[in-house]
């Protein structure tokens, strides 16, 4: 091998090397395998065949792999410079591009050479000796834009705006002035939020936003009655008039106006002389963005301690996805997780089994993310600007030798690669905008659970998962048992249980007096109400009643109580605080509540009995043969109030028949707990005699030849509703099936563990607290989520990139809540 000459050996391997085509994704920033980069120690080894990126621990597994020797190695050193260059402005919400955010980053210096394995054979690149088709082939990977900048630019970069097609031939009428100042919505007294509709004048509010605040929808109202189309915002007109927010209603986007200077002097405006005074759309995502600050969300002002080592990795915000950075914080803080994807799986045993591109492999991506967080190997004190490193800190575990700088802080890893895998299947979380982490947590886990199916044993998902049987008594005195399985406790608070009622009695005259004077009421002044969760997980097991509900021994309607509990305790159990709510105008609202959260809770007495010595079911053949009577029907009213927020019309009816009817707050909550349902689309079900009807002998010949018995391949269509495909995923989610517990699709007749929740681990009813995730802002969809977990004894507050140890964690302010079981 000494005596090989390694141009030689780069010829004879010229057969593996592929020059890219613009279609290829080119990887050459992050490692597949873990979050090397070019800035690491060893750079990063780009696989000049599939173009897939390794860093030096992991090459040689890919070689082993695929027995791609020829690799380009990119390596990328710190330039020395001025720590007083001055900071560019952002003139586009994009990162890494001309206009976009540039946040004094460091410059870096690269180099490139070719790599042979297996002995790590090097040649200089550039160099015109090399063969021609390296030659392009390396000038080809390093022009293409990366893979992983190439979905992040895109994700971030705003669209442009086009021409609108009815501005040019824009109809105006009416003799209206508009003057220069002091508007006012002409249907209401919005002062802020205006826009003035181009083609008659009038100036109304804009839209409502989701949490109640912005306009009132006159102005998108207004476009409804008329059909007048575009509309420019008040505040947003200066001589520059391409800036001014013009948007079209029919077209639903924003607009440029080419003829907006004659637009406006219709209506005898001067832009020249007007000031602006509102942001537009895109000047606000980017101000919130620039002006986004660690000493705004909890704890500011306090003099954290960052923490660095192993389980303290910091995950760089992408863009929004700190709804995302929180929920993976406390899931890899549980066992079971650090069991599957850390210490029983290590990154070579994952990429073995991954397939060809291991970067859309949920397994490889999870256990990348594992190792990334919990090794330790990438939370260490960033380098400072001026090229010095951080004065070292010790692991957290053994110790701080020496006090760490105040504002030392971690670079973080950015969780690319597996965003975009749990993004696949859900198109809103590919996005940049900010996404509900409960949802998240759901489709995660959802995730999870299908891509362990093929071994359920190891799928750690189930250890959030527990069920829950509802009990509903019929006023002729029997009974009738419903099962489900759920991996969180949707909690409501119940106002009324406050246990500080003198204050915020006294608070809201000290409020209306200073309203009636034409006074706000300071921050300081504020009394919220502090309610017990003792209360909240009480109001879950509380009867409650059912009105029209169909009784089959009766057979008529009645009304019913129904009481629910919990057939298994999940060994973490995830408390969901229902902080969102209707108030009156059916207008959205934050709950701005303080739950008293103890450290240790007992649940035991929420356990459900099953079916009592001496209670009698319902009669099920009675409620089959009335099932097309008994068949709930949506609330008109509670369907078109959601329908009216933007929600699908079929959606909004299965909220409403799923609360029976209840109101437009509950039906909400179902709503937006059960929107990743893999049947939400599905049609509305008339009943089990009509499924049992309808169920075509053809489909269960079909699910016999898939080796399944007859009896459970009826079970399945008639609880799937005929369908082949979803019947398949009920045989597989319900392994235990069988035809004598056929009774479960309608009625249990005990307690023991029925193919609902049979293998899910139970125990006592004593957790924890060991992890809150915690929400900033008027609403699900803006804001900003934290998370704080009890690790090694103390409270850590993990905050995007930033982990620090806790000085006040916010026990009482937590959206979700995470218990271990003791």
């Amino acid at each position: 091998m000494e005596d090989i000459n390694p141009m030689e050996l780069l010829r004879s391997n010229l057969s593996r090397v592929r020059i890219p085509e613009p279609t290829n994704r080119i990887y050459k920033q992050e490692c597949c395998l873990s979050f090397d980069s070019p800035r690491s120690e060893g750079g990063l080894f780009v696989d000049m065949n599939t173009f897939l990126a390794f860093g030096k621990d992991h090459v040689a597994w890919n070689y082993e792999k695929t027995g791609n020797p020829v690799y380009l190695h990119i390596k990328q050193t710190k330039k020395l410079v001025s720590e007083d260059r001055p900071l560019k402005k952002p003139t586009l919400l994009a990162i890494g591009i001309d206009g976009g955010f540039d946040n004094n980053e460091p410059e870096y210096e690269e180099t490139h050479n070719i790599v042979i394995l297996p002995s790590h054979v090097t040649l200089p690149f550039p160099s015109v000796e090399l063969p021609e088709k390296v030659r392009l082939a390396v000038d080809a990977i390093l022009m293409a834009e990366g893979a992983e900048r190439k979905e992040q630019v895109a994700a971030w970069t705003a669209d442009k705006k086009q021409i609108s097609a009815y501005a040019m031939e824009l109809l105006q009428i009416g003799n209206v002035v508009v003057p220069p100042s002091g508007w006012k919505c002409c249907k209401c007294d919005k002062t802020e939020n205006l826009w003035l509709n181009l083609t008659d004048g009038m100036i109304l509010c804009g839209r409502r936003n989701w949490d109640g605040t912005g306009g009132n929808n006159h102005a998108v109202e207004h476009y409804k009655e008329t059909g007048y189309p575009l509309a420019v915002k008040l505040g947003t007109i200066t001589s520059d008039l391409e800036a001014a927010d013009v948007f079209s209603y029919p077209e639903d986007d924003s607009v440029i106006d080419p003829l907006l200077a004659q637009h406006l002097a219709y209506f005898g405006i001067d832009f020249s002389s007007l000031q602006k005074t509102e942001m537009t759309t895109a000047e606000r995502e980017l101000d919130q963005n620039t002006n986004f600050d660690w000493n705004r969300i909890q704890e500011s002002g306090q003099d954290v301690e960052p923490i660095f080592g192993p389980g303290y990795t910091g995950l760089v915000n992408l863009g929004n996805s700190c709804y995302m950075a929180a929920t993976m914080q406390v899931v890899f803080s549980t066992q079971s997780f650090c069991r599957r994807y850390y210490m029983s799986q290590s990154l070579k045993m994952a990429f073995e089994t991954a397939p060809a591109d291991p970067t859309v492999d949920l397994n490889m991506q999870l256990t990348k993310l594992a190792h990334g967080l919990l090794s330790g190997k990438y939370s260490l004190p960033a380098s400072k600007k001026d090229g010095t490193a951080t004065p070292p800190v010790k692991d957290a575990k053994e110790g701080t030798a020496t006090p760490p700088v105040k504002d030392a802080k971690q670079e973080g890893i950015p969780p690319r690669m597996f965003k975009a895998v749990i993004a696949a299947s859900h198109p809103e979380f590919s996005t940049m905008r900010q996404q509900d982490a409960l949802e998240f947590f759901l489709h995660f886990l959802d995730q999870v659970e299908r891509s362990n199916a093929a071994k359920p044993e190891l799928d750690p998902s189930r250890s959030f998962r527990f069920g829950v049987e509802e009990r509903i008594l019929c006023s002729s005195g029997k009974v009738a048992y419903n099962k489900r399985l759920d991996n969180i406790l949707s909690l409501n608070i119940p106002l009324h249980e406050a246990t500080n009622k003198q204050e915020l009695e006294a608070f809201n005259k000290i409020k209306a007096e200073k309203m009636s004077e034409g006074k706000d009421v300071s921050n300081d002044e504020i009394v919220r109400p502090r309610v017990p969760l003792e209360a909240c997980l009480a109001n879950f097991v509380a009867p409650e009643e059912i009105p029209d509900f169909y009784s089959s021994a009766l057979k008529t309607k009645t009304t019913a109580l129904k009481t629910a509990g919990l057939t298994s305790f999940p060994d973490y159990l995830v408390l969901h605080m229902r902080k969102f709510v209707m108030e009156a105008g059916w207008v959205p609202k934050k709950l701005d509540v303080y739950i008293d959260v103890p450290d240790i809770i007992d649940i035991s007495h929420m356990r459900s009995k099953g079916l009592q010595p001496g209670e009698e079911l319902l009669p099920e053949a009675a409620l089959e043969s009335e099932a097309e009577s008994s068949q709930p029907i949506a609330d008109e009213a509670i369907v078109a109030q959601l329908a009216s927020m933007g929600f699908n019309q079929l959606h909004c009816q299965k909220a409403a028949i799923n609360t029976s009817n209840a109101g437009v707050e509950e039906a909400m909550n179902w709503l937006l707990s059960h929107m990743d349902d893999p049947d939400i689309d599905a049609p509305i079900s008339h009943g089990a005699k009509g499924a049992e009807a309808s169920i075509d002998q053809a489909a269960v010949d079909t699910l016999v030849s898939f080796g399944f018995q007859e009896e459970i391949a009826r079970m399945a269509l008639k609880a799937s509703g005929g369908d082949i495909e979803k019947a398949t995923d009920w045989i597989f989610n319900n392994p235990n099936a069988s035809a004598a517990s056929a009774m479960d699709t309608n009625t249990s007749s005990n307690s023991t563990p029925t193919q609902v929740d049979a293998g899910l681990p139970d125990g006592g009813g004593r957790y924890r607290l060991f992890g809150i995730v915690s929400h900033i802002g008027t609403s699900t969809q803006c804001g900003h989520y934290v998370a704080h977990i009890l690790k090694d004894g103390r409270w850590v507050i993990f905050n995007d990139d930033k982990v620090a140890a806790s000085i006040n964690p916010p026990k009482d302010m937590g959206y979700l809540y995470f218990f271990e079981r003791i």
